[in-house]
């Protein structure tokens, strides 16, 4: 936790955090460029000890931490600091590194975990860090979920996506029936922390089936009731104004290529309420009609609010 502090540098904290309305402000380009143009002139921060303004800004979060490079030159040097990037990265993240994987510092390593996902348990989960808190982020891979007809070749068939996270991914040929679900604990997550929870997949220019189908869906703990709503993968405005009794949470196209739509969402308070397993289940519950054209990548969660 650092060196304790005199009382010369605890009255210099308080004459800093006292003139903190002063600072100006400045937009930050990009949480991983360190901050925006220095504040000219002298800082208040100036005074501490390089390792003071370490300590202090370690308890704030990435994202402030970055802001503050631009508060002044001492603060850009602080920020560089291993002990602050440290408080930042996951108590385990040493098993998330092959041991071949060289970084210069902890700010490198924690800013690798937040653009660079890691294969976690298997290649059965992807796992990173959300850039502004370090909060983990999970994408479930489509093969740890119950589909039906999953192993049957008549229905679907495992393909390779360059543009996929893992080694294949689920493709619907021709099916009835369309049911997945799957559960995850949350252990794995970060505690204290609301998340959304979203379907990753892709639709094919040859589908049929799929066009404003209602899928319904639903997150829950294991045990409790699960909250249902609605997503298409397929939708076109006029056809789901006719669902006024429907939730419809409606899809969009991410940066990666891929499109998702949310599913629903939860608090983990890391089992203190007795539930530490989320469940999750997408099911057609209108159509019989034969279906096609759809690719799951798996299910994500995300800090809620998290782009």
């Amino acid at each position: 936790m650092g060196q304790k502090l005199g009382v010369d540098s605890r009255q210099k904290i308080i004459q800093v955090l006292g003139s903190s309305s002063k600072v100006q402000k400045h937009d930050v380009e990009s949480i991983g460029g360190g901050g925006g143009e220095i504040v000219p002139g002298h800082s208040p921060f100036d005074d501490l000890p390089e390792d003071c303004i370490s300590n202090i800004i370690s308890f704030t979060s990435p994202r402030d931490v970055c802001v503050s490079a631009s508060v002044s030159k001492s603060f850009a040097h602080a920020v560089q600091c291993d002990s602050i990037w440290e408080k930042f990265l996951p108590s385990e993240y040493e098993s998330l590194i092959p041991p071949w994987r060289v970084f210069s510092s902890k700010k490198d390593l924690y800013f690798t975990l937040c653009y660079d996902p890691v294969l976690v348990e298997d290649g059965k989960k992807s796992f990173w860090l959300e850039t502004a808190s370090g909060k983990k982020c999970v994408l479930l891979a489509a093969k740890e979920l119950w589909i039906t007809g999953g192993n049957n070749p008549e229905y679907w068939q495992w393909i390779e996506l360059c543009e996929s996270s893992f080694e294949k991914v689920p493709e619907l040929l021709n099916n009835r029936s369309f049911q997945m679900g799957g559960s995850m604990s949350t252990q794995i997550l970060s505690l204290g922390t609301h998340y959304s929870v979203y379907i990753v997949y892709k639709i094919k220019d040859e589908r049929h089936g799929l066009r404003d189908l209602p899928i319904q869906v639903g997150v829950g703990f294991k045990g409790q009731e699960m909250p249902k709503q609605f997503i298409c993968f397929d939708e076109s405005t006029d056809k789901t104004k006719e669902w006024p009794k429907k939730k419809l949470m409606k899809s969009k196209k991410r940066g990666d290529g891929w499109m998702e739509a949310e599913i629903g969402d939860f608090f983990n308070d890391g089992g203190l309420m007795g539930f530490d397993e989320v469940e999750v289940s997408i099911v057609d519950v209108t159509s019989p009609n034969l279906k096609c054209g759809v690719m799951i990548e798996g299910i994500e969660f995300r800090p809620k609010d998290c782009q």
